[in-house]
Order: structure tokens, then C-alpha cells, then sequence
């Protein structure tokens, strides 16, 4: 088995329903997000991806048609929550909302993550890990491993 990283990096504000912070405001982050994918590379001469595990190329359609394009320069808001009377407000308004069924913390981001993009990949490749910087120093870890 082999495991290849692509990077990717997308703007997103979130707010935080009942935290007891002073993220309890609505802000913003520059997300870092790291997918892991593992699988063993093609053996084919006659393949044009022979040697590889998955192209690069498809982990990048992947992943931006199922996260960075959907989420980037969005407020996430839970939409279980009263900030989904905050979040139609700001539609209202013409911002991008995303409506989530879950407090859109980083750690709750990784798994809706990780079922996005399982999802979508090929035969044979799985999802190995994720991570997720909400700041350079403060992120969080999926690993296949732990979410059997």
C-alpha cells in the first residue's frame, strides 16, 4: 500500500451555537486541509496512470467539487440550531450559507469531510486520513483507522 497527500486551503466563517468563548462570535478561518488516500499503484503498462496510486488530478476534482468550491467564502451554521434564524438572515442578504446538521466545530468539519469524499473515490483507493488547521498552530485528525 501506498498513501499520497494532497493540500488544499479554502476561506470559511462559522458560528458556534451556546460555546462559551469568545468564538461564540461569528469569524472566520483559513482552513488547511490535508487528504490522505491509499491504494496500491496501477501495474499496467497500457494504463496512463500505470505507477500510480490515483492522479493527483482526481483527488483535486474530488475534493474541491465536494468541499473547497462548496464551502469556500461560506458561513457554516448548524442548522438544528437558533442560528438557523441568523443563517436565513444572511441569506436573505445574499451570503453564502452552508446548513449543517451539526455544531461546525473543526472536529465535526472532518467528518462530514471524510464522508464526502469516501464517497466519491475510486475502486480500490481509500481514504487513509484528514487533517484540518483552522489556525497554523490548532487542527484536527481523521484517521481511517479510528472511524471503522
Amino acid at each position: 500500500m501506498i498513501r499520497i497527500t494532497k493540500i488544499f486551503t479554502f476561506e470559511t466563517a462559522h458560528v458556534l451555537y451556546n460555546y462559551d468563548g469568545k468564538c461564540k462570535n461569528m469569524h472566520g478561518h483559513s482552513y488547511k486541509l490535508f487528504v490522505t488516500v491509499k491504494g496500491k499503484p496501477i501495474n499496467d503498462m497500457e494504463n496512463p496512470k500505470n505507477g500510480m496510486v490515483v492522479d493527483f488530478g482526481d483527488i483535486k476534482s474530488i475534493v474541491k467539487s465536494e468541499i473547497v468550491d462548496v464551502w469556500d467564502h461560506a458561513v457554516l451554521v448548524n442548522a438544528l440550531s437558533p442560528h438557523k434564524e441568523l443563517g436565513d438572515d444572511l441569506e436573505q442578504k445574499g451570503h453564502k450559507v452552508i446548513y449543517c446538521s451539526f455544531q461546525p466545530t473543526c472536529e465535526n468539519m472532518l467528518y462530514a469531510i471524510a464522508a464526502k469524499i469516501k464517497s466519491r473515490l475510486p475502486e480500490g483507493i481509500s481514504l487513509a486520513y484528514l487533517k484540518l488547521h483552522e489556525t497554523e498552530n490548532s487542527y484536527g485528525e481523521w484517521f481511517a483507522e479510528d472511524n471503522q
